[in-house]
């Protein structure tokens, strides 16, 4: 909103209003703002949720230290949205197609996150919202994100136009103005299901190629097993972020790592000189998603500060939910969909553990008579507090492995 307040006051002169078109002004300000509403905000609502008792109920897995958790204050998570959400709202060019879906996405899973929260506080119900709802909410989000980047005529990439190179029958050019760069190449907006193949030389993999088997015409059916595979690749992380939210300040620290990964792949995806340097694909108006990262990395961080052991509130749901799907969604948009097994690593084994405890088990006891596990308990994180590790330990290295998983996919956009 600011933006376009400072435009218009560009257009009658007025001194200093000019910052406002810099795009690394209104990143910088994002960031700072989510840190001062995270940190300000946050103490307030901590402080209103210990008021009205609205406590975390813990149960009983025989782990170190979960007694001292009971009664801690949940439904943080409304602090994160917050201190994404005004900024972005500030700042950023909010009718770009990028930001309002960012800024759905976010509160679409906030609000299936607090109705689960709201569940389980209020109605007692251990349990909280049904799953199969949540997958549901999960699903249409999915749907709505994927039928946009597919159909939206302003989600393009670009391509650089060489002699008379004729587009793939699954490529269609957009009427939308040539690029030139310094160096004289020239680019032409396209509209195509392209995504990045990480460690192969031709690192561009496009989705129609799928199903191209099926013979002439079958590429205009690419957009159902898009909008799937966006849906499968949300829900999955959403619920990844939600299994991983299970320690002091475990799924905050991560989340903040992989939002400062994603940061580096919009900004220079976003940067035609970037882009043409490192010989990856230019995806035009990508520059106002830094805002909305930059909130989010914001938010994250101020969070951490009530959220690191001992934790003064939990994220619940509200949080956990959001923070895996705005993640999923930034990742599919920036077109490194393919990375997340990497850089959402930690994600990925949280969820892996708990899918294989619970087949090994029911396996095991169909063929035996009796249930065996793999781990100690799942999700992983648990497992190691059961070996005796302290829970502050076991997140910060679990940091550290994110740190890893994000700067090896960083590498990825020269290491082919």
């Amino acid at each position: 909103m600011l933006y376009y307040l400072f435009n218009y006051l560009k257009s009658l002169n007025f001194s200093g209003s000019g910052m406002f078109q810099f795009i690394t002004f209104r990143v910088t300000m994002a960031l700072l703002l989510s840190l001062a509403i995270s940190l300000l905000l946050g103490k307030r609502i901590v402080k209103y949720l210990q008021r009205k008792q609205i406590g975390e109920t813990i149960r009983d897995l025989g782990l170190a230290g979960e007694n001292s958790k009971k009664g801690t204050p949940t439904m943080g998570g409304l602090i994160i949205l917050s201190s994404i959400l005004i900024p972005t709202l500030l700042f950023a060019q909010i009718k770009t197609v990028y930001i309002w879906l960012m800024l759905l996405c976010t509160v679409w899973l906030g609000l299936i996150g607090f109705l689960d929260d709201y569940i389980k506080v209020f109605k007692k119900n251990k349990e909280g919202l049904a799953g199969r709802f949540k997958v549901l909410g999960q699903i249409g989000l999915g749907i709505i994100i994927g039928s946009t980047l597919y159909f939206n005529e302003n989600v393009v990439i670009s391509r650089e136009i060489i002699g008379g190179k004729k587009l793939a029958p699954y490529e269609r050019a957009v009427n939308h103005q040539e690029r030139l760069t310094k160096d004289g190449h020239r680019f032409a907006d396209v509209k195509t299901p392209i995504t990045t193949i990480p460690f192969v030389k031709n690192h561009e993999f496009n989705y129609a190629k799928l199903i191209s088997w099926m013979g002439p015409g079958a590429e205009k059916y690419t957009f159902i097993l898009y909008i799937l595979i966006v849906i499968i690749i949300i829900t999955a992380v959403s619920n990844g972020a939600n299994l991983t939210d299970g320690l002091d300040g475990l799924a905050t620290g991560v989340s903040a790592v992989i939002g400062v990964c994603l940061g580096i792949f919009a900004y220079v995806s976003g940067n035609i000189q970037f882009a043409e340097y490192l010989n990856i694909m230019y995806i035009p108006n990508l520059g106002e998603l830094s805002i909305f990262i930059a909130a989010f990395v914001g938010a994250c961080v101020g969070f951490l500060w009530y959220n690191a052991y001992p934790a003064q509130v939990f994220m619940g749901d509200t949080g956990s939910l959001a923070l895996g799907g705005i993640i999923a969604s930034i990742a599919i948009i920036v077109r490194k969909e393919l990375l997340i097994p990497i850089f959402c690593g930690v994600f990925l084994v949280e969820n892996l553990s708990v899918v294989l405890q619970v087949s090994y088990f029911k396996y095991t006891k169909r063929k035996y008579g009796e249930g065996r596990r793999i781990f100690k308990m799942s999700p992983l994180h648990h497992h190691y507090q059961k070996l005796g590790y302290h829970e502050s330990k076991i997140a910060v290295r679990f940091w550290i492995v994110t740190i890893i998983c994000a700067a090896v996919s960083i590498a990825t956009l020269k290491m082919r």
